[in-house]
């Protein structure tokens, strides 16, 4: 079958959607356990290195996966959708993607304005290539909390409208996105009754 009529997303896609999901997860409540560490201690600087790092690798995954969907058409909407509802996540999905994008990059910005750099995964010192410019630090540190907001405010949104398709709409979208042999055959979205569309 070709890959834009089916009716899932290829596994590729499936397993770096739920892979990058968990990470950010971890990133998130990394961040914020990161506020109750005090300034200027050891320890505040091995975890924001250890923060930088995974965020690093994140942001790669995240290349990675934009990169995969640039190439590989998404399976197609529920024909039972209503306009203005595919607009809205054509436009969600590609806010997505700029959050995801722009939250790594403006924290490794911020640590190359600043002489703390990178140590990665506290082993690798990455000295920073910018001058260690206060403004620049905090113009690119705010960027990345603002990032981190708006980012965290879509995933709600998108969490949401999931719960919508498959409580109320039950139209299987979510199955899309969900590993194949974990879908029974008759729970398909292309095989759902009339009922559930």
């Amino acid at each position: 079958m070709d890959a834009s009529s089916s009716p899932h997303y290829t596994g590729t896609a499936i397993a770096l959607h739920w892979v990058i999901a968990l990470l950010l997860l971890g990133q998130f409540a990394f961040g914020l356990l990161l506020e109750d560490i005090p300034r200027g201690t050891p320890a505040r600087g091995y975890y924001v290195n250890l923060h930088k790092s995974t965020g690093i690798l994140i942001g790669l995954m995240i290349l990675l996966r934009l990169g995969w969907r640039l190439t590989h058409r998404p399976p197609p909407l529920p024909a039972s959708m209503p306009p203005w509802q595919r607009h809205a996540a054509r436009f969600s999905h590609i806010a997505l993607y700029v959050c995801m994008i722009a939250l790594p990059l403006s924290g490794y910005l911020a640590s190359n304005v600043s002489r703390h750099g990178i140590k990665f995964f506290n082993a690798l010192r990455w000295a920073p290539w910018g001058p260690d410019d206060k403004n620049l630090y905090a113009l690119f540190n705010g960027a990345h909390h603002l990032f981190a907001l708006l980012l965290a405010l879509l995933v709600a949104v998108h969490v949401l409208a999931v719960a919508k398709h498959m409580l109320v709409d039950r139209d299987g979208l979510l199955l899309r996105m969900w590993p194949r042999r974990a879908v029974p055959l008759d729970r398909s979205p292309s095989n759902l009754s009339v009922e559930n569309r």
